[in-house]
């Protein structure tokens, strides 16, 4: 399978400030997506990945490098047709209903008359917002917004998706939901670009990261092949057991209800902490091998930066 979208050594500065100085926030972006896959652009605040994607999509155009979509520039129109797109911070005009902002948005793309009722009920359904289909959108909450505007994405059935901070604004129940339509979309043979913020959320649907600091990538690939399997300590939660006997043995924190967590760094102390336990007639509620994750993987990225 080829790529849906190449960006090659992309840069893009600003204009800024009373006495105009260049800033530049995109200091030679280069990743590619591949068609069929999930791919999770992360960053901080400022990171940079608004501005790259809006490179992507044309509303911005960068002093330098390539970008391509469907193996065309990415500013000729046909490469956009198969594209759909959510903002970060979507807004919408304020006095149409869900059902008739997407029916405006479904008539820019040209979807016949007779295909447009069954296409927006299905979409309203897929984000589970079918019984606000005749409510103001000036009536929805921001997490209401973002559900219609990931239907708004799909109205024209794109074969790429590019979502920013798609879970923002969704309580977990939301956010879980939105994850599963994402999966969905992967499913049915879909290409997805996004953007988050929320770490676990990226770290369980992505095939592929990239890591972007102040412009610039610093890591990009697999998550099986970015974060390493070794055990970094292993967290014991027991009670019975007085603080002062598990100091020794790692590195221990007060927890609820009079349990103890002991973060211990040396895997040969754990049956020690085991054995201390037994003695004292306590008990072990929990005992987890912790390994790198993708949060421990992005501070030090930006540690670094």
């Amino acid at each position: 399978m080829g790529n849906v979208l190449v960006l090659d050594n992309v840069r893009k500065s600003f204009t800024l400030g009373f006495i105009p100085k260049k800033r530049p926030v995109l200091k030679g972006i280069s990743f590619a997506v591949g068609e069929g896959e999930i791919f999770g652009y992360l960053g901080p605040n400022g990171a940079g990945k608004t501005s790259t994607i809006k490179c992507v999509l044309g509303l911005i155009f960068p002093d330098a490098g390539t970008i391509t979509l469907f193996d065309r520039s990415h500013l000729e129109p046909k490469a956009k047709t198969s594209v759909g797109f959510l903002p970060e911070n979507p807004y919408f005009y304020d006095y149409l209903t869900a059902a008739e902002f997407l029916d405006f948005y479904a008539q820019l793309f040209g979807v016949p008359k007779d295909e447009r009722a069954a296409r927006i009920g299905r979409l309203l359904k897929l984000v589970g917002m079918e019984k606000a289909a005749r409510l103001p959108l000036r009536k929805f909450s921001r997490g209401m917004l973002q559900r219609v505007g990931l239907a708004q994405a799909l109205v024209n059935e794109p074969s790429f998706v590019i979502l920013d901070e798609p879970l923002g604004g969704l309580d977990p129940l939301g956010r879980r939901e939105i994850r599963d339509i994402i999966l969905g979309l992967k499913d049915a043979g879909k290409t997805v670009l996004f953007t988050s913020h929320i770490l676990q959320d990226i770290e369980m649907i992505c095939d592929r990261v990239a890591i972007v600091v102040d412009g610039r990538i610093r890591s990009i690939g697999r998550l099986a092949d970015l974060i390493s399997e070794n055990v970094l300590f292993t967290e014991v939660t027991v009670s019975g057991v007085d603080r002062a006997e598990l100091a020794p043995l790692g590195e221990s924190l007060t927890a609820q209800a009079g349990r103890t967590l002991l973060k211990v760094y040396d895997e040969e102390r754990i049956e020690t902490v085991l054995t201390l336990v037994r003695e004292r007639k306590g008990k072990v509620h929990a005992l987890v091998p912790r390994t790198q994750t993708l949060e421990d993987l992005f501070v030090d990225a930006v540690r670094r930066s």
